[in-house]
C-alpha cells in the first residue's frame, strides 16, 4: 500500500487541509512536524499513537521534526474546562529533557529535535503582535473550537495568543527547514490552519496538515489511562510490566483497531490476527500481539521477555522462578510488610492482618488457601524466615486466589 491508503486503512487521518496533500505524501519526501508541550518529564501511551504515526511517515522516507514546546509549555494550550496550571521554567527545562530523549529513542536518532523557546525567547511582544498578530483576525480566533468552548467559562489572553505562538513555530519551521506539514491530534487542528494561513498571508505559500483521531476505548475515556492515571513512556515511571497488564487486558472489541494504529505490522499480520482473534479470542494472541509490539518499540524485547515471565509465573503461581527484581515489578502496589523476627505462618497471618484471628488462620491453612512463594502450606507451624527469602530479599504469601502480600526482609 502507498502511505496514504496505509494511514486511511489504519484509521490515521480525521481532518485534512487540502486534497493534494495526498498526492505529496505518496510521491514526494516532505519535511514535516509535530509538537508537544513539556508539561511533564515524560510522554504517555496517550501521546504514542501521534509518535507511532509521525515514525511511520519517517520510514516511508519523510523527514520527522519533533518539536518540544519550551515557549508554549510556558503558557498552556487551553483545555476544554479550565486554565492549565503555569509551570516554572526550570521544571519546563527539566521536562525538555527528559522527553527530548524519549523522543530520540523511539526514533533511533533519526527524528530532529527542536525547541521553540530557541526561536521564541528574543521576540519583544511588539514585534509578535506586528509580525504575527497583525495578520490573524479576532473574529478568526474565535471560530476556534476549543476557543469558542471556552468563552462561556471564561479564557485568559495568554490562552487565546496560543494559537498564534503555534502558528509562528509552523511559519518558522516553514522559513528555516522547509517543513511544510504539520501532523497533529485532533484537538489541535484550529491551530494546524492558523499556521497554514499564516504561512499564506506573509509567504503566499501553501502548507499542510492533517490530524488523527482521538484514541478511545469502549467507553469512550482516552487510551493509556489506567484507574485515572497516566501510563508513561518512561519504563522508571510505569515499568514494562504495568505496560504489560493493561495492553495484554485489552477489550476484544478493540484490540484490531489498536493494532492498526499503534503497531507497525503489515496488513496481512494484522487480519491474520484478526481471524485469530475472531475464531478463538480466549487466546488472546492480538492482545499479545499488541503487547509485545508496542513495549518492544519503546523498551526493546528483553523487556518485553521480562513483562511477560513476570505475568506468566503469576499467574501460573510459579513464584520462585522470579528473581528480586522481577517480584518487586510484579508486586508493586500490594501490601508490604517487613520480617523483623521469624514467626510461625499462623502468627504471620494474625500480626499483619492477613486473618482476623487464629481461628480464621487455622480455617484458611487447613483449607489450602495459603500459599508461600507459590507452594500451598498446610502447616500452620510453618516457620517464616529468611532462610525462604527469594534471593535474600522477598517473601510471597498468597490468600485465596488473588491476594497478595508480600514480606520485606528488615
Amino acid at each position: 500500500m502507498k502511505l496514504y491508503e496505509d494511514l486511511m486503512w489504519r484509521g490515521l487521518i480525521k481532518d485534512i487541509s487540502s486534497p493534494e496533500l495526498e498526492e505529496k505524501l505518496n510521491n514526494e519526501k516532505l519535511t514535516f512536524y509535530w509538537g508537544t508541550d513539556p508539561t511533564a518529564d515524560s510522554l504517555h501511551l496517550g501521546h504514542y499513537s501521534s509518535l507511532v504515526t509521525a515514525k511511520r511517515l519517517a520510514i516511508y522516507g519523510h523527514h520527522p521534526i519533533l518539536l518540544v514546546g519550551g515557549a508554549t509549555g510556558l503558557i498552556g494550550d487551553p483545555r476544554p474546562t479550565a486554565e492549565r496550571e503555569i509551570i516554572s521554567k526550570d521544571t519546563v527545562l527539566k521536562n525538555l529533557e527528559g522527553i527530548s530523549k524519549q523522543v530520540n529513542d523511539i526514533f533511533d536518532g533519526k527524528a530532529e529535535v527542536v525547541n521553540n523557546y530557541d526561536w521564541t525567547k528574543d521576540v519583544s511582544f511588539l514585534d509578535f503582535l506586528r509580525d504575527v498578530g497583525k495578520y490573524i483576525n479576532v473574529n478568526y480566533m474565535l471560530d476556534k473550537d476549543i476557543i469558542r468552548r471556552r468563552l462561556d467559562t471564561g479564557i485568559t489572553f495568554a490562552e487565546f495568543a496560543y494559537t498564534l505562538i503555534q502558528g509562528n513555530d509552523f511559519l518558522h519551521l516553514f522559513k528555516e527547514k522547509n517543513c511544510i506539514l504539520q501532523v497533529e491530534g485532533s484537538d489541535q487542528w484550529g491551530n494546524i490552519t492558523t499556521g497554514i494561513d499564516l504561512i499564506r498571508k506573509k509567504l503566499d505559500k501553501t502548507a499542510y496538515g492533517f490530524t488523527m483521531p482521538l484514541i478511545l476505548d469502549k467507553f469512550g475515556n482516552k487510551f493509556g489511562k489506567s484507574e485515572g492515571n497516566a501510563l508513561w513512556l518512561d519504563k522508571n515511571k510505569t515499568s514494562s510490566y504495568e505496560l504489560y497488564q493493561y495492553l495484554i487486558n485489552t477489550d476484544d472489541e478493540m484490540v484490531i483497531h489498536y493494532l492498526k494504529v499503534f503497531t507497525f505490522l503489515s496488513r496481512e499480520e494484522i487480519e491474520k490476527l484478526e481471524v485469530i482473534h475472531k475464531n478463538n479470542p480466549e487466546l488472546r494472541e492480538a492482545q499479545q500481539a499488541l503487547a509485545r509490539e508496542i513495549i518492544t518499540d519503546l523498551h526493546g524485547k528483553e523487556e518485553y521477555d521480562k513483562a511477560r515471565k513476570i505475568s506468566e509465573s503469576l499467574f501460573t503461581g510459579n513464584i520462585k522462578e522470579l528473581n528480586a527484581s522481577e517480584i518487586e515489578i510484579g508486586f508493586k502496589g500490594v501490601p508490604t510488610f517487613e520480617l523483623k523476627e521469624e514467626s510461625t505462618l499462623i502468627d504471620t497471618l494474625v500480626n499483619n492482618k492477613i486473618a482476623s484471628s487464629k481461628r480464621e488462620a487455622r480455617e484458611f491453612i487447613t483449607n489450602g488457601a495459603i500459599s508461600v512463594n507459590g507452594e500451598i502450606i498446610k502447616d500452620e507451624g510453618y516457620i517464616i524466615n529468611s532462610n525462604i527469602a527469594i534471593d535474600n530479599k522477598f517473601i510471597v504469601l498468597r490468600r485465596g486466589k488473588k491476594k497478595y502480600y508480600l514480606i520485606k526482609l528488615a
